[in-house]
Protein backbone atom coordinates (compact mmCIF):
# COMPACT_ATOMS: atom_id res chain seq x y z
CA UNK A 1 0.00 0.00 0.00
CA UNK A 2 2.76 2.32 0.31
CA UNK A 3 4.36 1.92 -2.62
CA UNK A 4 0.95 2.61 -4.38
CA UNK A 5 1.22 6.02 -2.32
CA UNK A 6 4.53 6.56 -2.73
CA UNK A 7 4.22 6.11 -6.73
CA UNK A 8 1.21 8.49 -6.71
CA UNK A 9 2.03 10.88 -4.10
CA UNK A 10 5.83 11.02 -3.67
CA UNK A 11 6.57 13.25 -6.03
CA UNK A 12 4.93 15.98 -3.01
CA UNK A 13 7.35 15.20 -0.39
CA UNK A 14 9.80 17.92 -1.54
CA UNK A 15 6.80 21.01 -2.32
CA UNK A 16 5.96 23.58 -0.04
CA UNK A 17 2.70 22.54 1.72
CA UNK A 18 1.13 26.01 0.46
CA UNK A 19 1.86 25.08 -3.23
CA UNK A 20 -0.03 21.41 -2.39
CA UNK A 21 -2.61 23.07 -0.68
CA UNK A 22 -3.31 25.28 -3.52
CA UNK A 23 -3.46 22.99 -6.15
CA UNK A 24 -6.04 21.06 -4.30
CA UNK A 25 -8.20 24.16 -3.66
CA UNK A 26 -7.61 24.77 -7.97
CA UNK A 27 -8.28 21.25 -8.66
CA UNK A 28 -12.06 21.23 -6.35
CA UNK A 29 -12.91 24.56 -8.01
CA UNK A 30 -11.83 23.30 -11.53
CA UNK A 31 -14.02 20.42 -10.75
CA UNK A 32 -17.08 22.64 -9.96
CA UNK A 33 -16.31 24.55 -13.32
CA UNK A 34 -16.64 21.77 -15.46
CA UNK A 35 -19.36 20.57 -13.02
CA UNK A 36 -21.37 23.27 -13.85
CA UNK A 37 -19.99 23.92 -17.52
CA UNK A 38 -21.85 20.55 -17.96
CA UNK A 39 -24.85 21.57 -15.97
CA UNK A 40 -25.11 25.07 -18.41
CA UNK A 41 -25.04 26.76 -15.18
CA UNK A 42 -23.59 30.05 -15.27
CA UNK A 43 -21.40 29.48 -12.71
CA UNK A 44 -19.33 27.96 -14.30
CA UNK A 45 -16.92 31.14 -14.81
CA UNK A 46 -16.72 32.57 -11.27
CA UNK A 47 -15.41 29.11 -10.45
CA UNK A 48 -13.47 28.79 -13.52
CA UNK A 49 -11.51 31.81 -12.42
CA UNK A 50 -10.66 31.32 -8.70
CA UNK A 51 -8.97 27.68 -10.34
CA UNK A 52 -7.32 29.39 -13.12
CA UNK A 53 -5.95 32.16 -10.89
CA UNK A 54 -4.35 29.93 -8.67
CA UNK A 55 -2.81 27.81 -11.56
CA UNK A 56 -1.38 30.62 -13.11
CA UNK A 57 0.28 31.11 -10.03
CA UNK A 58 1.47 27.88 -9.36
CA UNK A 59 2.27 27.13 -13.39
CA UNK A 60 4.43 29.79 -12.98
CA UNK A 61 6.20 28.17 -10.07
CA UNK A 62 6.66 25.44 -12.30
CA UNK A 63 8.17 26.34 -14.80
CA UNK A 64 5.52 25.27 -17.25
CA UNK A 65 5.01 28.24 -19.80
CA UNK A 66 2.05 26.39 -21.96
CA UNK A 67 0.20 25.30 -19.39
CA UNK A 68 0.45 28.67 -17.59
CA UNK A 69 -0.73 30.72 -20.79
CA UNK A 70 -3.55 28.27 -21.19
CA UNK A 71 -4.79 29.29 -17.23
CA UNK A 72 -4.00 32.71 -18.20
CA UNK A 73 -5.84 32.80 -21.13
CA UNK A 74 -9.45 30.31 -19.64
CA UNK A 75 -9.36 33.21 -17.50
CA UNK A 76 -10.10 35.88 -20.01
CA UNK A 77 -12.21 33.34 -21.96
CA UNK A 78 -14.08 32.89 -18.77
CA UNK A 79 -15.15 36.93 -18.39
CA UNK A 80 -15.75 36.71 -22.21
CA UNK A 81 -17.62 33.39 -21.89
CA UNK A 82 -20.07 35.11 -18.96
CA UNK A 83 -20.88 37.85 -20.83
CA UNK A 84 -22.07 35.58 -23.42
CA UNK A 85 -23.96 33.38 -21.32
CA UNK A 86 -26.07 35.84 -20.01
CA UNK A 87 -26.36 38.56 -23.25
CA UNK A 88 -29.69 38.21 -24.01
CA UNK A 89 -30.63 37.28 -28.20
CA UNK A 90 -33.93 38.82 -27.86
CA UNK A 91 -35.93 40.53 -24.86
CA UNK A 92 -36.91 37.06 -23.35
CA UNK A 93 -34.03 34.69 -24.57
CA UNK A 94 -30.14 34.35 -23.28
CA UNK A 95 -27.42 32.79 -25.91
CA UNK A 96 -28.21 29.28 -26.72
CA UNK A 97 -26.53 26.37 -27.10
CA UNK A 98 -25.18 25.77 -30.72
CA UNK A 99 -23.31 24.17 -32.96
CA UNK A 100 -20.29 25.45 -34.90
CA UNK A 101 -20.92 27.18 -37.86
CA UNK A 102 -18.78 26.74 -40.76
CA UNK A 103 -17.71 30.37 -40.43
CA UNK A 104 -16.48 29.83 -36.37
CA UNK A 105 -14.94 26.33 -37.91
CA UNK A 106 -12.57 28.34 -39.68
CA UNK A 107 -11.91 30.58 -37.13
CA UNK A 108 -11.03 27.49 -34.80
CA UNK A 109 -8.70 25.98 -37.26
CA UNK A 110 -6.84 29.66 -37.20
CA UNK A 111 -6.63 29.36 -33.17
CA UNK A 112 -5.51 26.50 -33.29
CA UNK A 113 -2.99 26.61 -35.81
CA UNK A 114 -1.97 30.21 -34.71
CA UNK A 115 -1.51 28.42 -30.39
CA UNK A 116 1.08 25.82 -32.10
CA UNK A 117 3.41 28.61 -33.45
CA UNK A 118 2.89 31.30 -30.72
CA UNK A 119 3.77 28.77 -27.71
CA UNK A 120 6.56 26.89 -30.10
CA UNK A 121 7.86 30.43 -30.20
CA UNK A 122 7.70 31.14 -26.42
CA UNK A 123 9.46 28.27 -25.92
CA UNK A 124 12.43 28.39 -28.12
CA UNK A 125 12.12 31.75 -26.93
CA UNK A 126 12.80 30.66 -23.36
CA UNK A 127 15.08 27.41 -24.80
CA UNK A 128 12.44 25.21 -22.85
CA UNK A 129 11.97 22.91 -25.55
CA UNK A 130 13.87 20.21 -24.26
CA UNK A 131 11.93 16.94 -24.59
CA UNK A 132 8.85 15.34 -26.07
CA UNK A 133 6.57 16.98 -22.97
CA UNK A 134 7.19 20.29 -24.37
CA UNK A 135 5.96 19.13 -28.14
CA UNK A 136 2.73 17.50 -26.11
CA UNK A 137 2.34 20.91 -23.98
CA UNK A 138 2.08 23.05 -27.03
CA UNK A 139 -0.57 20.69 -29.01
CA UNK A 140 -2.79 20.27 -25.62
CA UNK A 141 -2.46 24.23 -25.11
CA UNK A 142 -3.82 24.58 -28.82
CA UNK A 143 -6.85 22.25 -28.43
CA UNK A 144 -7.56 23.82 -25.14
CA UNK A 145 -7.68 27.22 -26.28
CA UNK A 146 -10.42 26.59 -29.05
CA UNK A 147 -12.54 24.18 -26.52
CA UNK A 148 -12.34 27.32 -24.33
CA UNK A 149 -13.08 29.61 -26.96
CA UNK A 150 -15.70 27.45 -28.04
CA UNK A 151 -17.54 26.55 -25.37
CA UNK A 152 -17.35 30.55 -24.65
CA UNK A 153 -19.42 31.04 -27.28
CA UNK A 154 -21.81 27.87 -26.13
CA UNK A 155 -20.98 25.59 -29.28
CA UNK A 156 -21.70 21.58 -28.51
CA UNK A 157 -18.10 20.84 -29.62
CA UNK A 158 -16.38 22.17 -27.46
CA UNK A 159 -17.00 19.16 -25.25
CA UNK A 160 -15.14 16.86 -27.74
CA UNK A 161 -11.96 19.06 -27.75
CA UNK A 162 -12.03 19.14 -23.91
CA UNK A 163 -12.33 15.34 -23.87
CA UNK A 164 -9.31 14.79 -26.70
CA UNK A 165 -7.29 17.19 -24.42
CA UNK A 166 -8.09 15.73 -21.25
CA UNK A 167 -7.06 12.39 -22.32
CA UNK A 168 -4.03 13.41 -23.65
CA UNK A 169 -3.37 15.29 -20.40
CA UNK A 170 -3.95 12.64 -17.60
CA UNK A 171 -0.49 10.96 -18.29
CA UNK A 172 1.27 14.18 -19.31
CA UNK A 173 0.37 15.95 -15.18
CA UNK A 174 1.42 12.44 -13.59
CA UNK A 175 4.74 12.44 -15.98
CA UNK A 176 5.11 15.64 -14.57
CA UNK A 177 4.73 14.51 -11.04
CA UNK A 178 1.64 16.31 -10.30
CA UNK A 179 -0.76 13.32 -9.57
CA UNK A 180 -3.80 15.67 -8.01
CA UNK A 181 -3.96 17.77 -11.20
CA UNK A 182 -3.48 14.50 -13.47
CA UNK A 183 -7.01 13.24 -11.42
CA UNK A 184 -8.02 15.80 -12.21
CA UNK A 185 -8.13 15.61 -15.83
CA UNK A 186 -9.03 12.33 -15.25
CA UNK A 187 -12.32 13.08 -13.76
CA UNK A 188 -12.65 15.77 -16.23
CA UNK A 189 -12.54 13.24 -19.22
CA UNK A 190 -15.93 11.70 -17.50
CA UNK A 191 -17.67 14.81 -16.88
CA UNK A 192 -16.69 16.14 -20.87
CA UNK A 193 -18.33 13.17 -22.20
CA UNK A 194 -21.48 13.10 -19.76
CA UNK A 195 -21.48 16.86 -20.66
CA UNK A 196 -21.46 16.29 -24.40
CA UNK A 197 -24.12 13.95 -24.38
CA UNK A 198 -26.33 16.63 -21.69
CA UNK A 199 -25.70 19.33 -24.15
CA UNK A 200 -27.05 17.51 -27.32
CA UNK A 201 -29.80 16.40 -25.53
CA UNK A 202 -30.58 20.34 -24.76
CA UNK A 203 -29.55 21.31 -28.37
CA UNK A 204 -32.58 18.85 -29.47
CA UNK A 205 -34.33 19.74 -27.02
CA UNK A 206 -34.96 23.54 -27.93
CA UNK A 207 -34.75 22.16 -31.76
CA UNK A 208 -38.02 20.13 -31.03
CA UNK A 209 -39.41 23.40 -28.96
CA UNK A 210 -38.43 26.08 -32.02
Amino acid sequence: MNHIFNFLFGQYSDYETINIVLEIIAVIFGFLSVWYSKKNNILVFPTGMISTLIFVYLLYQWSLLGDMMINAYYFIMSVYGWYIWTRKVDDSHLTPISKTTAKEQKVGTIIFFATLIFVYAVYTFFDKLTSWVAWVDILTTALFFVGMWLMAKRKLENWILWIIADIISIPLYFYKGFTFTSLQYLVFTFIAISGYYAWKKSLGSDLQTA
